[in-house]
């Protein structure tokens, strides 16, 4: 049984940490230049968002807006008889965290099975799987989740929260899809032929050496996928889910505050996706230590 895959360029990183590296041994010194190029990086994005909020203030005052700040904390949290209950925006953030989470749990295997079918020798499975990546990515979104709706949701006897959900998975396994053939192409050719003088099936030459190589490069990438699906949920309100889109839609109209509540429905989403990229960066990381050692 094979443990793990079989190791071949890998071994130009260990060279870097030997005695007999010479002149490479500078080599550890670049995260002491990586860490100094952050500094530019992180005052342009303080002028960045200095400008943005500039812009906010500007457009509000051009408007004579009145800033209503205080109003808004009901929506996001209150406070009944000494218990904090979560106010609309929060119950819409939630909903859109689930119906993300089961949308990405479905789009990954999906995307993977496409990969694999377009990866494949036989003409059928290639059609299928080009035929579902062009078809997809080749359409807009809310043309996609308004045919599931009105057409496909109809027909399968399902409620509008899990076409919304489906719509979202087959939107994103299509990109995913995508970035998995990559990975997995990117493979060292030396790699497959090295798996086949072993005695392993197609199922365990993917399983122990090619997935366990082209995991790496698929984290980042797919951290954009990840990310996205959290953005797109937001098409669901056109079918009448309350997410957090729709409910700070509701809210403004109700308020009129349309400035906070918009304001505070980006920075919930921007928490959110940023939370997410930090914690596929730590993976990265640790899938990256774990391939060189």
């Amino acid at each position: 049984m094979v443990s793990g895959p079989i190791k071949n360029d890998m071994s130009s990183k260990s060279r870097l940490a030997s005695p007999e590296a010479g002149a490479e041994i500078a080599a550890p010194t670049a995260p002491l230049r990586l860490q100094a190029a952050k500094w530019p990086d992180l005052l342009a994005f303080a002028i960045f968002l200095g400008l943005l909020i500039l812009l906010v203030l500007r457009g509000a005052s051009a408007m004579d807006y009145n800033w209503q700040w205080t109003r808004m904390m009901p929506y996001i949290v209150r406070n009944v008889d000494g218990q904090l209950i979560p106010g609309l925006l929060l119950k819409g953030l939630r909903v859109t965290l689930e119906i993300s989470f089961f949308a990405m749990l479905i789009a990954l295997p999906l995307g993977l099975a496409t990969a694999l079918l377009n990866l494949s020798k036989r003409p059928v499975s290639v059609f299928i799987a080009r035929l579902y990546i062009e078809l997809i990515r080749n359409t807009p979104i809310l043309l996609q989740i308004l045919i599931f709706y009105f057409i496909v949701a109809k027909v399968i006897g399902i409620d509008r929260w899990w076409a919304g959900v489906l719509t979202l998975a087959l939107y994103e396994g299509a990109f995913a899809a995508e970035i998995i053939r990559g990975a997995i192409l990117a493979v060292s050719r030396g790699q497959w032929e090295a798996a086949a003088s072993l005695p392993l099936g197609r199922i365990d030459t993917y399983r122990f050496i090619v997935l366990p190589q082209a995991l790496p490069l698929m984290v980042p990438p797919l951290t954009g996928v990840l990310v996205n699906v959290v953005k797109h949920s937001s098409i669901v309100s056109v079918i009448a889910i309350f997410d957090l889109t729709n409910e700070g839609r509701s809210i403004a109209t109700d308020t009129f505050m349309s400035f906070e509540v918009w304001l505070t429905v980006a920075a919930l989403y921007l928490i959110v996706t940023v939370s997410l990229s930090l914690v596929a960066a730590w993976l990265e990381r640790k899938l990256e230590h774990g391939s060189s050692t």
